[in-house]
């Protein structure tokens, strides 16, 4: 396992560790995929994840135990996608937007989780090396997760919040890798953000509780 945090090559100054760089990738095509609605997004999604944590079990818990939740959220979007195949009329799924409802849900529980987590880095240290925009990044990515297994739009939005701060974040405490990967996963959500929109305009709606005009 020592071997996927060895450096793989130098890019500006910045070292590249293999663990960054194949996670990150795999990271980057899961999103992809979820642009396509292929049900491989979640394989790969959780690909990454397991080569995330075999890189930081061992000496950085707290990112290990982060990768096993990304990992377990991605099992359960395999499952909703997998019963959700074919409601899109192309055997894939059908992008919706989300309730108003679920949005309240969804940024209540991003609220409460970034706060409760972030506490928990604080009090453990060894757990983070900046509690709060980690804590950020963290609730942000399994919230963007879950609206994702649920085929809402704003999973797309989700991302985006989270780049905004992973960004910055990640080339400040020297994973250079990871920031270039959130640079081309904002040009992937702007597209992937009109795709879905698009596609839920054409797709046949269920009548939810809530349901914005």
């Amino acid at each position: 396992m020592n071997s996927l945090n060895t450096e793989a090559f130098t890019l500006f100054g910045q070292h590249i560790l293999w663990s960054d760089m194949t996670g990150n990738i795999l990271g980057l095509a899961g999103l992809a995929l979820g642009w396509r609605r292929s049900l491989w997004t979640w394989p790969v999604q959780f690909a990454s994840g397991l080569i995330l944590f075999a890189a930081f079990y061992g000496h950085l818990t707290g990112s290990a135990g982060k990768q096993a939740v990304v990992m377990a959220v991605a099992g359960y979007g395999f499952w909703q996608w997998n019963r959700g195949r074919g409601t899109g009329g192309d055997g894939h799924i059908a992008p919706r937007f989300a309730t108003w409802r679920e949005r309240g849900a969804m940024v209540a529980a991003a609220a409460v989780g970034t706060v409760a987590v972030a506490l928990l880095f604080t009090a453990y240290p060894d757990l983070s090396w900046d509690p709060w925009p980690d804590a950020y990044i963290f609730v942000g990515t399994i919230v963007a997760m879950y609206a994702q297994a649920k085929g809402m739009v704003e999973f797309w939005f989700a991302w985006l919040l989270v780049d905004l701060v992973g960004v910055p974040l990640n080339f400040a405490n020297g994973y250079a890798f990871s920031g270039f990967v959130y640079v081309i996963y904002g040009a992937l959500v702007l597209w992937g953000m009109r795709d879905w929109w698009l596609r839920s305009r054409r797709s046949p709606q269920p009548a939810l509780e809530g349901a914005p005009a």
